[in-house]
């Protein structure tokens, strides 16, 4: 048991468990002489079921990493998922699939310049990595901010001796800061989106190699602001349109501040640019703005990946990350190619060169459709109307009109979506959103809303996720970094040691398999998966686990007690504010404490136990080992003396009240002295006749008033100035302010 070894168990107050063993979920430790049981309470619905932190046991992550080799950004598997290319800085390596620890090919393809230092920019950042044909591949980097590319062979030896860099402008960006997509269709045909020049204020969208005219925007008629970043680019299997998703300033609206809004282009691979007009230039350009967002809440308006999932039925759904320009939280939304092409087949907006405002396009209706894949060659008025009539009016909606996915304080930055089969045939899609703190999310949809099934600290300090690729066959993620890359297995079964746990967990890679009772990957033959709670009592009964206190597996579960006499059992119990049982050994308390779990409107037994009392009578002191017993504890049943207490508390109280005569022994005797001080002479008075006027003041004459008869405290008074004051015979001058004394006399 937790906390004590069998030994320290006390003889009367013992617990055995019973024959169905206990879980990791809830445990049970004996401290001294109080039982504690322990649990957990349910977590946010937006938590994940599993948290798993940096090098976890429970998650098994396979790494790899080379000395001097850094920027592990770009990934290609090849056809046959047997080998990986990795494009990094100066370097662009190939890792055997599912062998961990090989020994990788590699090809160095540095960067000669003396125009900058080595440790500085003069770098050659791989950006573009494509498969040419069944021999070569297409490879561009940055080259010190002079963009070049060359064609290297399977086996990463150059194609040749001396072959010659040729230019990657409009291909590969130029800083490696820059963001950047590029696609080579089956054709063999390069679509790329990037910036065109040094500062990085040209973005642009081109279409090169194969052997058809190279094509472009137009910067002129700024068909993409100067400030557009792409994200992703996709061309569906059987379609001929390529999309480019990106995020740009918004000139259609009237903000006060700089606006962003994500947006998706089209273009055709059938489009052979003009004769006249837009020579060289896409005359199929298209773009129009995506929506997601929530009623009540800012737009999430920041587009930063975007993924494409083919159906089987033709066609695809796109699911996009986004955050907000002006909240931290991040959003999933899924937009169908039928949604997008709704949109690109509406009405145009305009630009009002009068009033500088854009406004819907009303006038008539051109055949063939502008812009419309299969317009073929056009004229000139057509494609004049194509040069000023770029943007469509509608905006792309989610689908059921709101973010499939919200989540707050978080940034995802990439995304990656697997569709898998489950055991019922029900087919499931699974989103890889990986965050800026190098978090990633497996998230599966379910008719209910998306479920986080798991998170996974990728790195022991947070830097983001430069890149996802998932590898179906050998059920594979591989993650890129700064400094890496990671393979993390789809599934992670071993996690859940019970039915219940494997079938909660709402993992379609995993089922539970009766047979051998354990969680296993999908296959034919297991039963519970997503479909349905297939559990059954003999071998979905909690597996053994070690005792000891560590927290549930499942955050998502809700945990109560089952205790004798009802669910608040007979009164000596307690439950703590960490959902900590505290049982109390009294006569009647001996029984059958479990602990089960709720979850999903199913609850299930995690852990049993039976609390024995042979004796029916609490131990006595000398029966405990004194380490046993807490400081200040006591048995039940042992008088406890307060004396000590009352002791305390009456000398405090006398030396309290011996304190507050002093201060008052002190004030009186201050008032004492103050009496007793000699007062001084006073001043001398003048006579009664001298105090009061003769005459008034205005000149009259008045009736002369009655002498006044001074009181005995007036003559006291008098008398007493007399004594103190000297008496001065003679008469006083006072124009001169002189005294004239008689001689003989003194002044």
């Amino acid at each position: 048991m937790a906390g004590l070894c069998p030994h320290e168990v006390p003889a009367h107050a013992a617990t055995s468990p019973s024959p169905r063993s206990h879980s990791e979920n809830c445990k049970i430790s004996l401290f001294f002489f109080p039982v504690s049981v322990a649990g957990r309470g349910k977590q946010e619905a937006s938590s994940p079921s599993c948290a798993c932190g940096h090098r976890d046991p429970r998650r098994t992550l396979t790494h790899f990493s080379q000395d001097n080799v850094s920027h592990y950004d770009i990934f290609l598997l090849h056809e046959s998922e047997e080998e990986l290319y990795v494009g990094a800085r100066d370097r662009v390596l190939a890792l055997t699939v599912g062998t961990p620890g090989s020994i990788p090919a590699g090809m160095l393809i540095p960067c000669l310049c003396s125009s900058a230092p080595p440790q500085t920019e003069c770098f050659n950042f791989i950006r573009v990595l494509v498969a040419l044909n069944q021999t070569h591949l297409y490879v561009c980097g940055t080259y010190a901010f002079s963009p070049a590319c060359t064609y290297i062979n399977f086996t990463l030896m150059s194609s040749g001796r001396g072959q010659p860099f040729l230019d990657g402008k409009g291909q590969c960006p130029f800083d490696p800061q820059h963001t950047y997509t590029a696609l080579l269709v089956a054709d063999g045909e390069l679509y790329a989106g990037t910036m065109n020049n040094f500062q990085g204020n040209e973005p642009i969208i081109s279409r090169s190699l194969g052997s058809r005219t190279l094509l472009k925007t137009d910067a002129f008629l700024r068909w993409l602001s100067a400030d557009a970043a792409f994200v992703a680019s996709f061309s569906i299997p059987g379609d001929d349109k390529v999309y480019f998703f990106f995020e740009e300033t918004a000139d259609e609206f009237d903000f006060f501040e700089r606006l962003l809004v994500p947006r998706v282009a089209r273009v055709c691979k059938s489009d052979v640019g003009g004769d006249k007009v837009l020579q060289k230039k896409w005359t199929t350009f298209l773009k129009a703005q995506l929506v997601c967002s929530q009623p009540g809440h800012f737009p999430f308006n920041v587009i930063h990946h975007a993924f494409a999932l083919p159906r089987r039925d033709g066609g695809a759904d796109f699911y996009a990350v986004f955050t907000s320009q002006w909240a931290g939280s991040a959003a999933v939304c899924a937009y169908s190619q039928e949604a997008l092409e709704k949109v690109f087949e509406g009405k145009y907006k305009e630009l009002n060169k009068e009033s500088s405002r854009w406004t819907v396009y009303g006038g008539p209706d051109m055949n063939p459709r502008p812009g419309s894949c299969y317009m073929g060659p056009s004229s000139d008025k057509a494609l004049t109307f194509m040069k000023d009539h770029f943007l469509m009016d509608g905006k792309v909606t989610p689908t059921q009109g709101q973010p499939l996915l919200v989540k707050t304080d978080i940034t995802y930055t990439r995304i990656a979506v697997d569709e898998t089969r489950g055991i019922s045939g029900a087919t499931y899609r699974v989103m890889f959103l990986a965050t800026a703190e190098g978090f990633l999310h497996k998230a599966v949809e379910l008719p209910e809303g998306p479920h986080i099934v798991e998170s996974i600290q990728l790195f022991e300090r947070p830097e983001p996720v430069k890149n996802l690729l998932l590898a179906p066959g050998k059920g594979i993620l591989y993650v890129g970094y700064s400094s890496g890359v990671l393979q993390v297995p789809l599934a992670n079964c071993s996690l859940h040691r019970s039915c219940a746990e494997c079938v909660l967990a709402r993992d379609p890679y995993c089922a539970w398999y009766s047979l051998e009772g354990s969680c296993q990957p999908t296959r034919p033959g297991l039963e519970g998966g997503m479909g349905h709670m297939g559990c059954t009592a003999s071998p979905c009964s909690p597996s053994p686990q070690p005792a000891g206190l560590s927290p549930p597996l499942n955050a998502l579960a809700n945990y109560s007690w089952q205790q004798p006499g009802g669910p608040g059992g007979r009164g000596d119990t307690a439950l703590l504010p960490n959902h900590t049982l505290v049982v109390i050994m009294q006569r009647g308390t001996a029984g059958t404490y479990k602990c089960r779990a709720s979850e999903n409107g199913y609850t299930w037994t995690v852990a049993h136990y039976q609390l024995q009392d042979p004796s029916g009578v609490a131990p006595q002191l000398d029966e405990l080992a004194e380490e046993e017993l807490a400081w200040g504890s006591s048995v039940p049943g042992t008088p406890r003396s307060y004396w000590p207490q009352f002791v305390t508390v009456t000398v405090l109280l006398a030396v309290t009240l011996a304190a507050a005569a002093c201060l008052a022994l002190l004030a009186y005797h201050d008032q004492l002295k103050a009496r007793s001080k000699v007062r001084g002479c006073s001043a001398p008075h003048s006579p009664p006749s001298q105090r009061r006027e003769k005459v008034p003041l205005n000149g009259g004459t008045g009736e002369p008033s009655a002498p006044e008869v001074p009181t005995e405290e007036e003559e006291e008074e008098e008398e007493g100035s007399r004594a103190c004051c000297p008496q001065l015979d003679g008469d006083i001058d006072v124009d001169n302010n002189r005294l004239h004394v008689p001689v003989g006399g003194t002044a």
